[in-house]
């Protein structure tokens, strides 16, 4: 008989402490905002996936910036009904990727999943033992005894976060002398991005819904920039469901944030300011 009840019962971290410790090999389904499973063998985690989209090879390489937004479009159009094992090797053939690279971005993949389901705190959830992904899944055993404690310290700061940024449905804008700010500031290319979005007219939830980011990553960021003074909290007057827009972000620090970048990073900035400059 399958382990079923609810996370209002019985939490994901404690699931997690149950699979480990009995070793056990299944996949749990948890049905919740959206539908997400994860894979174990002998108590490790394999496999993870959230909802119907976005977990193929090609979108997860994409995500993880091994591929241009251009290529991991041309390889979706191109494989579909590929399996991603059999996509992963045609790429490493191309010379696309490596194989380092394929388990690195599953990898991070599986565990940004999972970390996310540690702030679910309602939903119904189904243990079938012996359930495996199938034979055309990548998987990555990975210890579930780090993903735990890690889980756990995550569950911390995003309740943290949430009594900082209680809400998402208001907007931002640059402090005094943003450029001044930004010289002393060393931003990755996923904040970059949000600072590109930040307008009087745009709310959090919107940057985060067009950069594809998580609550628990938005509130992050934002409050890592509140933090520094780089943006102060304004009330927004735009109409629900207007489009969000982008705003070109101080031009004094551009030079900057391409000296700030890795080789393989510029590319992706250097496209985001040309993007903006354009509209």
């Amino acid at each position: 008989m399958a382990l079923k009840g609810n996370l209002r019962d019985f939490s994901t971290t404690q699931l997690l402490n149950l699979i480990s410790l009995a070793r056990k090999t299944g996949t749990l389904t948890i049905e919740g905002s959206q539908v997400a499973q994860m894979s174990f063998r002998e108590g490790k985690l394999i496999y993870a996936s959230l909802g119907e989209n976005g977990n193929n090879l090609a979108q997860i390489l994409q995500r993880a910036g091994k591929l241009s937004d251009e290529q991991g479009r041309i390889i979706q159009s191109r494989a579909q009904g590929t399996g991603d094992k059999q996509l992963g090797h045609l790429l490493i053939q191309a010379g696309y990727v490596t194989q380092s690279d394929i388990i690195q971005s599953v990898r991070q993949h599986v565990l940004d999943i999972v970390y996310k389901l540690f702030t679910w705190v309602d939903g119904i959830f189904r243990f079938d033992a012996n359930r495996t992904p199938s034979a055309d899944r990548i998987t990555v055993p990975i210890d579930l005894e780090s993903v735990i404690m890690e889980g756990s310290r995550r569950l911390k700061e995003w309740e943290r976060l949430q009594e900082e940024l209680p809400d998402l449905d208001i907007a931002l804008r640059f402090t005094d002398r943003p450029d001044a700010r930004l010289r002393n500031i060393n931003l990755t290319v996923e904040e970059w991005r949000v600072v590109s979005f930040i307008n009087p007219r745009n709310t959090i939830r919107q940057i985060a819904e067009a950069n594809n980011l998580s609550e628990f990553q938005i509130r992050r960021i934002v409050y890592g920039m509140l933090q520094a003074g780089l943006v102060q909290i304004v009330q927004t007057a735009k109409p629900v469901g207007a489009p969000v827009q982008q705003q070109m972000p101080p031009r004094a620090a551009e030079q900057r944030l391409l000296e700030q970048q890795p080789a393989v990073k510029r590319s992706v900035v250097t496209r985001l300011i040309d993007r903006i400059r354009s509209l």
